[in-house]
This record gives structure tokens, C-alpha cells and sequence, in this order.
């Protein structure tokens, strides 16, 4: 049998989902042991417990000058920028993509403007939005706008030109105007489209955030990473990298699960 006509059966497919992890963490694992048989203070490779004692260090371990468990004002601190900027950068790109895709008019200067504005790469600019909106929130939440919105127009746009003008002349024939055009036919369209684009883009919006709190910030998932680098305490890191992946695979599947129950019919063998 052709290996292109070969499908795992569900115990095969759990193995084979669970071969690469079990492989990382023990090429991990017995590097560390390696490494701190030879020199037990070895910090680039931490042993399990010595993660498992920062982590309860960092989340059930009151801070002596705060007072706060550090590392759950980090996750909230940092999920709280995320969800605002995607949420931003979520309504400008459906609002601009709707307008582009439908209208061409509208078409003619929206899309040149979104194709420049997605090749400019985000961090480049990051001192200017530090300059022209402060270190405070703001600009840390204008990088994951600006850095996800032209893709999430585009996306969106390509995905309203891609409906078949058959429906759109139908609809029309039966009296739609415009905005019941993009109310009743485009619009549910783009929303299942978004969702899924949304999905693609958030290990980029989790770049930009970590970048901006690395940079400027006074809490965050970020700003811890970038704080405890000085004194190489990977124990700290490797556990926040971790939380920081769990987060991102979490929001994915709540996108996922959000897209099946809201919209089944754009279901067709999708991840």
C-alpha cells in the first residue's frame, strides 16, 4: 500500500501525537541529568524539581515587597494586553476587510494600503510607538494591532472576493440592498473566516506582546522572562515558555471549539 493512502487508526494516532513530546523531554531530561551529575549548580539545564520549587516559588509564594503571587499578576497582566489588542485588532481588520472585499470602490485604495502596511515588520517600529504613545499600556497593546491587523484584513478580504458572485446576484434579484449584502450574506462568512484567522495569528501576537513587555514593562510574562534572564535562572524561564505555550494552545482550542459550535456548516476537515 502507497504511503499517501495510509491513515493512523486512533490508538496509533494518540502514539504518534504523543512520540514527539515524549522524545523532547527525554532528550531534555537526560541532558540535564548529564549536566548536573557533572556540575550539580549547572543552571543552563535545570533538573524537574528545581523547576517544580520556582514554580511554587513564583505562584504560591507571596512576594516580600509586593505582597503578590507574581506569577499569576504576570499571566493576568499579560493576558489582559492580549485579548484587548486582538479584540481591537479583530473589529478594524472585519470592518476593513467587509469594506474591501465587497465594495470596489472601496477595494481600489484599501488593499495597496493593507499589502504595504502587512510587510512592515511590527518590532521595527516598536520605538515609535513608544515614542508617540508612552510606555504605559498602550503601546504595548498597539503592537499586536498594528502587527495583526493588515493580515487579518487581507485575510478577510480575500475570503469576501472569494464568495461566489452567484449568491450575491441572487440576493440581489431578491430585493438586498448593500447592507443587507454584507448583514446577511458576507458577514457570517468573515466571522467563521476570523475565527479560524485568529488561530493562525496568535503565536504572532504573543511575539509582539512578549517583545513589548521585554522591553518596556513593569509586570507580565514577558517582563519576568526578560528580568530574570540577568541571573540565568532558567528554573524560572523554561516553566514561564511552558505556561506561555499552554496559554496559546488553550486560546486555540476555545477558538476551535468556538468555530465548530458556532459555525458547523464551515467544518470540512479542519484541525
Amino acid at each position: 500500500m502507497r504511503q499517501i493512502n495510509r491513515h493512523p487508526t486512533p490508538g496509533m494516532r494518540l502514539m504518534l501525537v504523543m512520540l514527539p513530546f515524549v522524545l523532547l523531554l527525554a532528550a531534555y531530561f537526560f541532558g540535564s541529568a548529564v549536566r548536573l551529575e557533572a556540575n550539580p549548580q549547572d543552571k543552563l539545564l535545570p533538573g524537574l524539581q528545581q523547576m517544580l520549587d520556582a514554580f511554587s516559588r513564583m505562584a504560591f509564594t507571596p512576594d516580600k515587597r509586593s505582597g503578590e503571587y507574581l506569577f499569576w499578576v504576570d499571566t493576568l497582566v499579560s493576558l489582559a494586553r492580549l485579548l484587548v489588542g486582538l479584540s481591537i485588532a479583530s473589529l478594524i481588520g472585519l470592518c476593513i476587510g467587509i469594506t474591501a472585499g465587497v465594495f470596489p470602490l472601496w477595494r481600489a485604495s484599501l488593499s495597496p494600503l493593507m499589502t504595504v502596511l502587512s510587510m512592515v515588520p511590527p518590532l521595527a517600529i516598536l520605538p515609535v510607538l513608544f515614542i508617540v504613545f508612552g510606555l504605559d499600556e498602550l503601546s504595548k497593546i498597539m503592537l499586536i494591532v498594528i502587527g495583526i491587523t493588515p493580515m487579518l484584513a487581507r485575510d478577510l478580504e480575500h475570503r469576501a472576493c472569494e464568495i461566489p458572485p452567484e449568491i450575491l446576484i441572487k440576493a440581489q434579484t431578491l430585493g438586498a440592498n448593500s447592507w443587507t449584502l454584507v448583514l446577511r450574506v458576507v458577514l457570517p462568512q468573515l466571522l467563521s473566516r476570523l475565527l479560524t484567522s485568529l488561530r493562525l495569528l496568535l503565536g504572532s501576537a504573543w511575539l509582539f506582546l512578549i517583545s513589548a513587555e521585554a522591553i518596556s514593562s513593569t509586570a507580565g510574562l514577558g517582563y519576568r522572562i526578560f528580568l530574570v534572564r540577568r541571573y540565568m535562572a532558567m528554573d524560572v524561564i523554561i516553566p514561564y515558555v511552558l505556561w506561555i505555550t499552554l496559554l496559546a494552545w488553550l486560546m486555540d482550542l476555545a477558538l476551535r471549539q468556538l468555530h465548530k459550535r458556532c459555525f458547523p456548516w464551515a467544518e470540512g476537515g479542519k484541525a
